[in-house]
């Protein structure tokens, strides 16, 4: 029993030493400084659209766009594959072509759709990494942008020769423009996980630091 004590403390110690050094992280909220999009959606009468977008495990990214101004829901789901109506457990093999993605519903007159991408790429993810984000491996994780239109084409085309133009990133960005097939919800259990589970280590290690840096970097986009 002693000997169980001692571990546990051991255990206790450890991760109490993990969340401060992650704590810390969170609050300085780093992000690359990169420029607005030269081409962008002109303003429009429509209040309402839909961007989907993949950036490795969807549970920070989702929580990412939940705190924009101008978007009104966002939900984690399956993007870019062959499987109909996938699950987690089938993406997660890395056989279906599924991304793990979200889904952002936004006011088009509130925020723009190349700004949600000016997010996605200082925030949201790392574009430079191949199929891999932080400790997350397989093309389910890819960087992906899946367009819903071709004037979602454009920006995202145009935005991403932008930021290789002004080598915004020490290595090369990786990041898949391509049609949306489909887009479809992820079981329940995923949606708002941040929230429900933002003190485990998983959270606070790779997912708090990207809220935290919009905060930081993008006060003017920011909502609590």
């Amino acid at each position: 029993m002693n000997t169980f004590k001692a571990a546990l403390g051991i255990t206790v110690v450890v991760i109490g030493a993990v969340y401060l050094t992650t704590a810390i992280s969170a609050r300085r909220g780093d992000a690359p400084a990169l420029p607005a999009p030269t081409f962008d959606a002109k303003p429009a009468a429509a209040t309402s659209d839909t961007a989907v977008l993949a950036g490795g495990c969807f549970w920070g990214v989702s929580e990412v766009f939940k705190h924009v101004k101008g978007v009104s829901s966002v939900v984690s789901g399956y993007a870019g594959g062959t499987v109909n109506a996938p699950t987690y457990g089938v993406v997660s093999t890395g056989m279906t072509g599924h991304a793990e993605s979200v889904q952002i519903a936004y006011d088009p007159s509130k925020v723009s759709y190349g700004t949600l991408l000016k997010v996605f790429f200082a925030i949201a993810h790392d574009p430079t990494t191949l199929n891999r984000q932080g400790p997350d491996h397989g093309t389910q994780y890819r960087s992906a942008i899946f367009v819903r239109s071709a004037d979602q084409q454009k920006i995202a085309e145009s935005y991403v020769a932008q930021l290789t133009t002004a080598h915004a990133f020490k290595d090369p960005i990786v990041t898949q423009i391509a049609p949306l097939p489909a887009f479809y919800r992820a079981e329940e259990y995923h949606q708002d996980y941040f929230t429900k589970n933002r003190y485990t280590p998983y959270i606070v290690i790779n997912d708090a630091p990207k809220v935290a840096a919009l905060e930081k970097t993008m006060p003017t986009l920011w909502r609590p």
